[in-house]
């Protein structure tokens, strides 16, 4: 079980970004962040290989598994593998608003089924000893009053979910792609914070548009955790500049030189086990945003995956940032 004393900060789940190897990239930045998988649907865990998609290193712990689907029994089934692979939760997402989701009744559009949902959540619950949390909008479409947004909380925490992570905007099932679903609806940061005093028994996380420290600090005055997505995606050692935030302690961030050595010994073990090296390197291109030598990095290191190297490129491109800023090359 996760403690959430330690624990202020999470980064979101988001398809074909966080697999096992950004996960494990990001332990390597901060060991003071909770890690989702990327959404798994019941369909592909119950007729798939589920066993490839589950895996994960124990050093990404603690993570929680991210799982879409509208079937409460397939969803306890699906919950039961995720904790006998050693998630340490189980997340239902009730937020994407992609029509493919949608097409197939998960997601977002779930919003306005808030009984099926408990029911989803009940069965889950009662089929694992880890804890179930729902990520959710504040709305759908013109479902989108506090009073409706109350009424989902209070419906499916009756089911047992008494940890919901909401993302400030509503969702527009129709007419709005994911990525503008992520921008166009305004953030209602006030309607979490509402939820938060009307709700004082549960444990409320606050998701959308946040990219700073600053930001984060002022979000936990009134939520209980925050998560961030894209931001600590595209800009990764943000994970190590957060620190402290979630856990008083006196451990320094680590160096992004030293993010990479160790990181480096990851790819040696995965490259063992067949997985070529631009599956884990793609994740890493943001490492120096924001930083002198950030476009050399992105060059040095494309340049040396388009070239299908061996484990060597990422030294490569390490060796020649730190050369290049080293002699005031930097851009």
């Amino acid at each position: 079980m996760i403690d959430y004393n330690k624990y202020k900060v999470a980064v979101a789940p988001m398809m074909e970004r966080t697999d096992r190897h950004c996960r494990y990239f990001m332990r390597l930045i901060s060991r003071q962040v909770v890690l989702y998988s990327e959404m798994v649907t019941t369909s592909a865990l119950l007729h798939g290989n589920h066993e490839d998609l589950l895996k994960h290193d124990p050093g990404e712990n603690p993570v929680v598994l991210q799982l879409g689907g509208n079937e409460p029994s397939e969803l306890a089934i699906c919950s039961a593998m995720g904790e006998d692979s050693g998630y340490d939760e189980i997340n239902l997402n009730i937020g994407c608003p992609s029509t493919r989701v949608q097409s197939g009744r998960i997601g977002a559009c779930l919003m306005a089924e808030p009984t099926l949902v408990a029911e989803c959540v009940s069965a889950m619950s009662a089929a694992v000893s880890v804890p179930v949390t729902v990520k959710t909008r504040i709305g759908i479409d013109d479902q989108d009053s506090y009073d409706s947004l109350c009424n989902f909380v209070e419906v499916v925490s009756s089911g047992g979910c008494g940890h919901f992570i909401i993302h400030a905007r509503k969702a527009v099932l129709k007419g709005l792609s994911p990525r503008e679903n992520r921008t166009i609806p305004p953030l209602r940061y006030d309607y979490v914070h509402r939820i938060k005093r009307d709700f004082p028994g549960l444990r409320i996380s606050i998701n959308g548009g946040l990219k700073t420290p600053d930001q984060i600090r002022a979000q936990l005055q009134h939520v209980d955790a925050v998560m961030i997505g894209r931001e600590a995606y595209d800009n990764p050692y943000l994970l190590a500049e957060i620190q402290g935030i979630s856990a008083a302690d006196d451990e320094q961030p680590v160096s992004r030189e030293e993010i990479i050595r160790k990181l480096g010994a990851y790819i040696a073990r995965e490259q063992r086990s067949g997985v070529k090296p631009a599956y884990i390197l793609r994740h890493v291109y943001g490492l120096y945003k924001g930083r002198p030598g950030a476009r050399i990095w992105r060059r040095e290191l494309g340049n040396a995956l388009r070239a299908d190297q061996d484990i060597g490129v990422l030294m490569d491109a390490l060796s020649k940032h730190e050369g290049r800023v080293q002699g005031g090359i930097a851009r």
